[in-house]
């Protein structure tokens, strides 16, 4: 019996919506990131009519997304559970490696995931010698010019990829931004392939990133971690030589820390430094 069927009905200050929506919330996990009507009412032990009325709605509210008949959460639960966020979550499993690794390479370093077009920076630690640009926890960026949101992009599936660069328009920022949809696939093929991401002063001039994914238990990417440097202190030689293979181990001991967790690994979707 579920603790809603346990409910008196004298118990008058319960609301009974409100828990079966956040159960329709909750029946998203690793092992269920994305799944039909028909699969969140069984879930949830609901019918697929009133399932289906929860699911439009937190859809309309921004929380859940419907795409090829399937249904799946947005960064933007990150909102309800903003406390949860910042005493006991993926973002406190990370600073503290971020922290780490700032300080071994003297740049910046963020931790970010995808929401739609645009990466959503979940935790971030800033050097005071590169100049900030108003990033925090929740800046969001477009995915297509920055390390991290290529990281990102490479691990979608391949209809979901497929979908993205359907709909985006690729807007520059720089002189350097690659804009056109058949050589940002080529990027994504390559960084798919090499397992991480340089992106030279396509946000912002004088900029340069480098960003590997973080991976949950199934092998699947659901973040990204970067370190940020001024363009003209290091070649891409530089970065693949000094500031990759750190990130890499920061990458390996936040998913260290987050597969041992007590706390379920945040799924894709649901689970500051500067840009990039």
């Amino acid at each position: 019996m579920t603790d809603e069927a346990r409910r008196s009905p004298r118990d008058t200050d319960f609301v009974q919506s409100l828990a079966r929506g956040l159960a329709v919330v909750n029946a998203f996990d690793a092992e269920h990131p994305r799944m039909s009507l028909s699969q969140v009412a069984r879930a949830v032990g609901m019918a697929p009519a009133t399932a289906r009325r929860f699911l439009l709605t937190l859809t309309q509210l921004g929380y859940v997304e419907h795409e090829d008949g399937r249904y799946r959460l947005r960064a933007r639960v990150l909102d309800l559970g903003y406390r949860y966020l910042s005493r006991l979550s993926v973002r406190d499993v990370a600073e503290p490696h971020l922290e780490q690794l700032a300080a071994e390479v003297h740049e910046s370093s963020s931790l970010s995931i995808l929401d739609g077009d645009d990466i959503v920076y979940v935790a971030r630690v800033s050097i005071s010698r590169i100049v900030a640009i108003g990033i925090g926890l929740g800046t969001r960026l477009p995915a297509h010019l920055t390390s991290m949101g290529r990281v990102l992009l490479a691990g979608l599936p391949e209809h979901e990829l497929r979908s993205y660069l359907d709909r985006v328009t690729l807007t520059g920022r720089t002189g350097h931004s690659i804009t056109e949809p058949e050589s940002l696939r080529a990027e994504l093929d390559r960084v798919r392939k090499q397992g991480w991401a340089v992106v030279d002063q396509e946000l912002d001039e004088g900029l340069c990133a480098v960003a590997v994914p973080v991976r949950s238990r199934l092998g699947t990417t659901f973040a990204a971690v970067n370190i940020a440097t001024h363009a003209g202190g290091a070649s891409h030689e530089d970065i693949r030589r000094r500031l990759l293979p750190p990130l890499l181990s920061t990458a390996a001991r936040i998913e260290a820390d987050l597969h041992s967790y007590p706390v379920e690994t945040p799924a894709p979707l649901r689970e500051g430094g500067t840009r990039g």
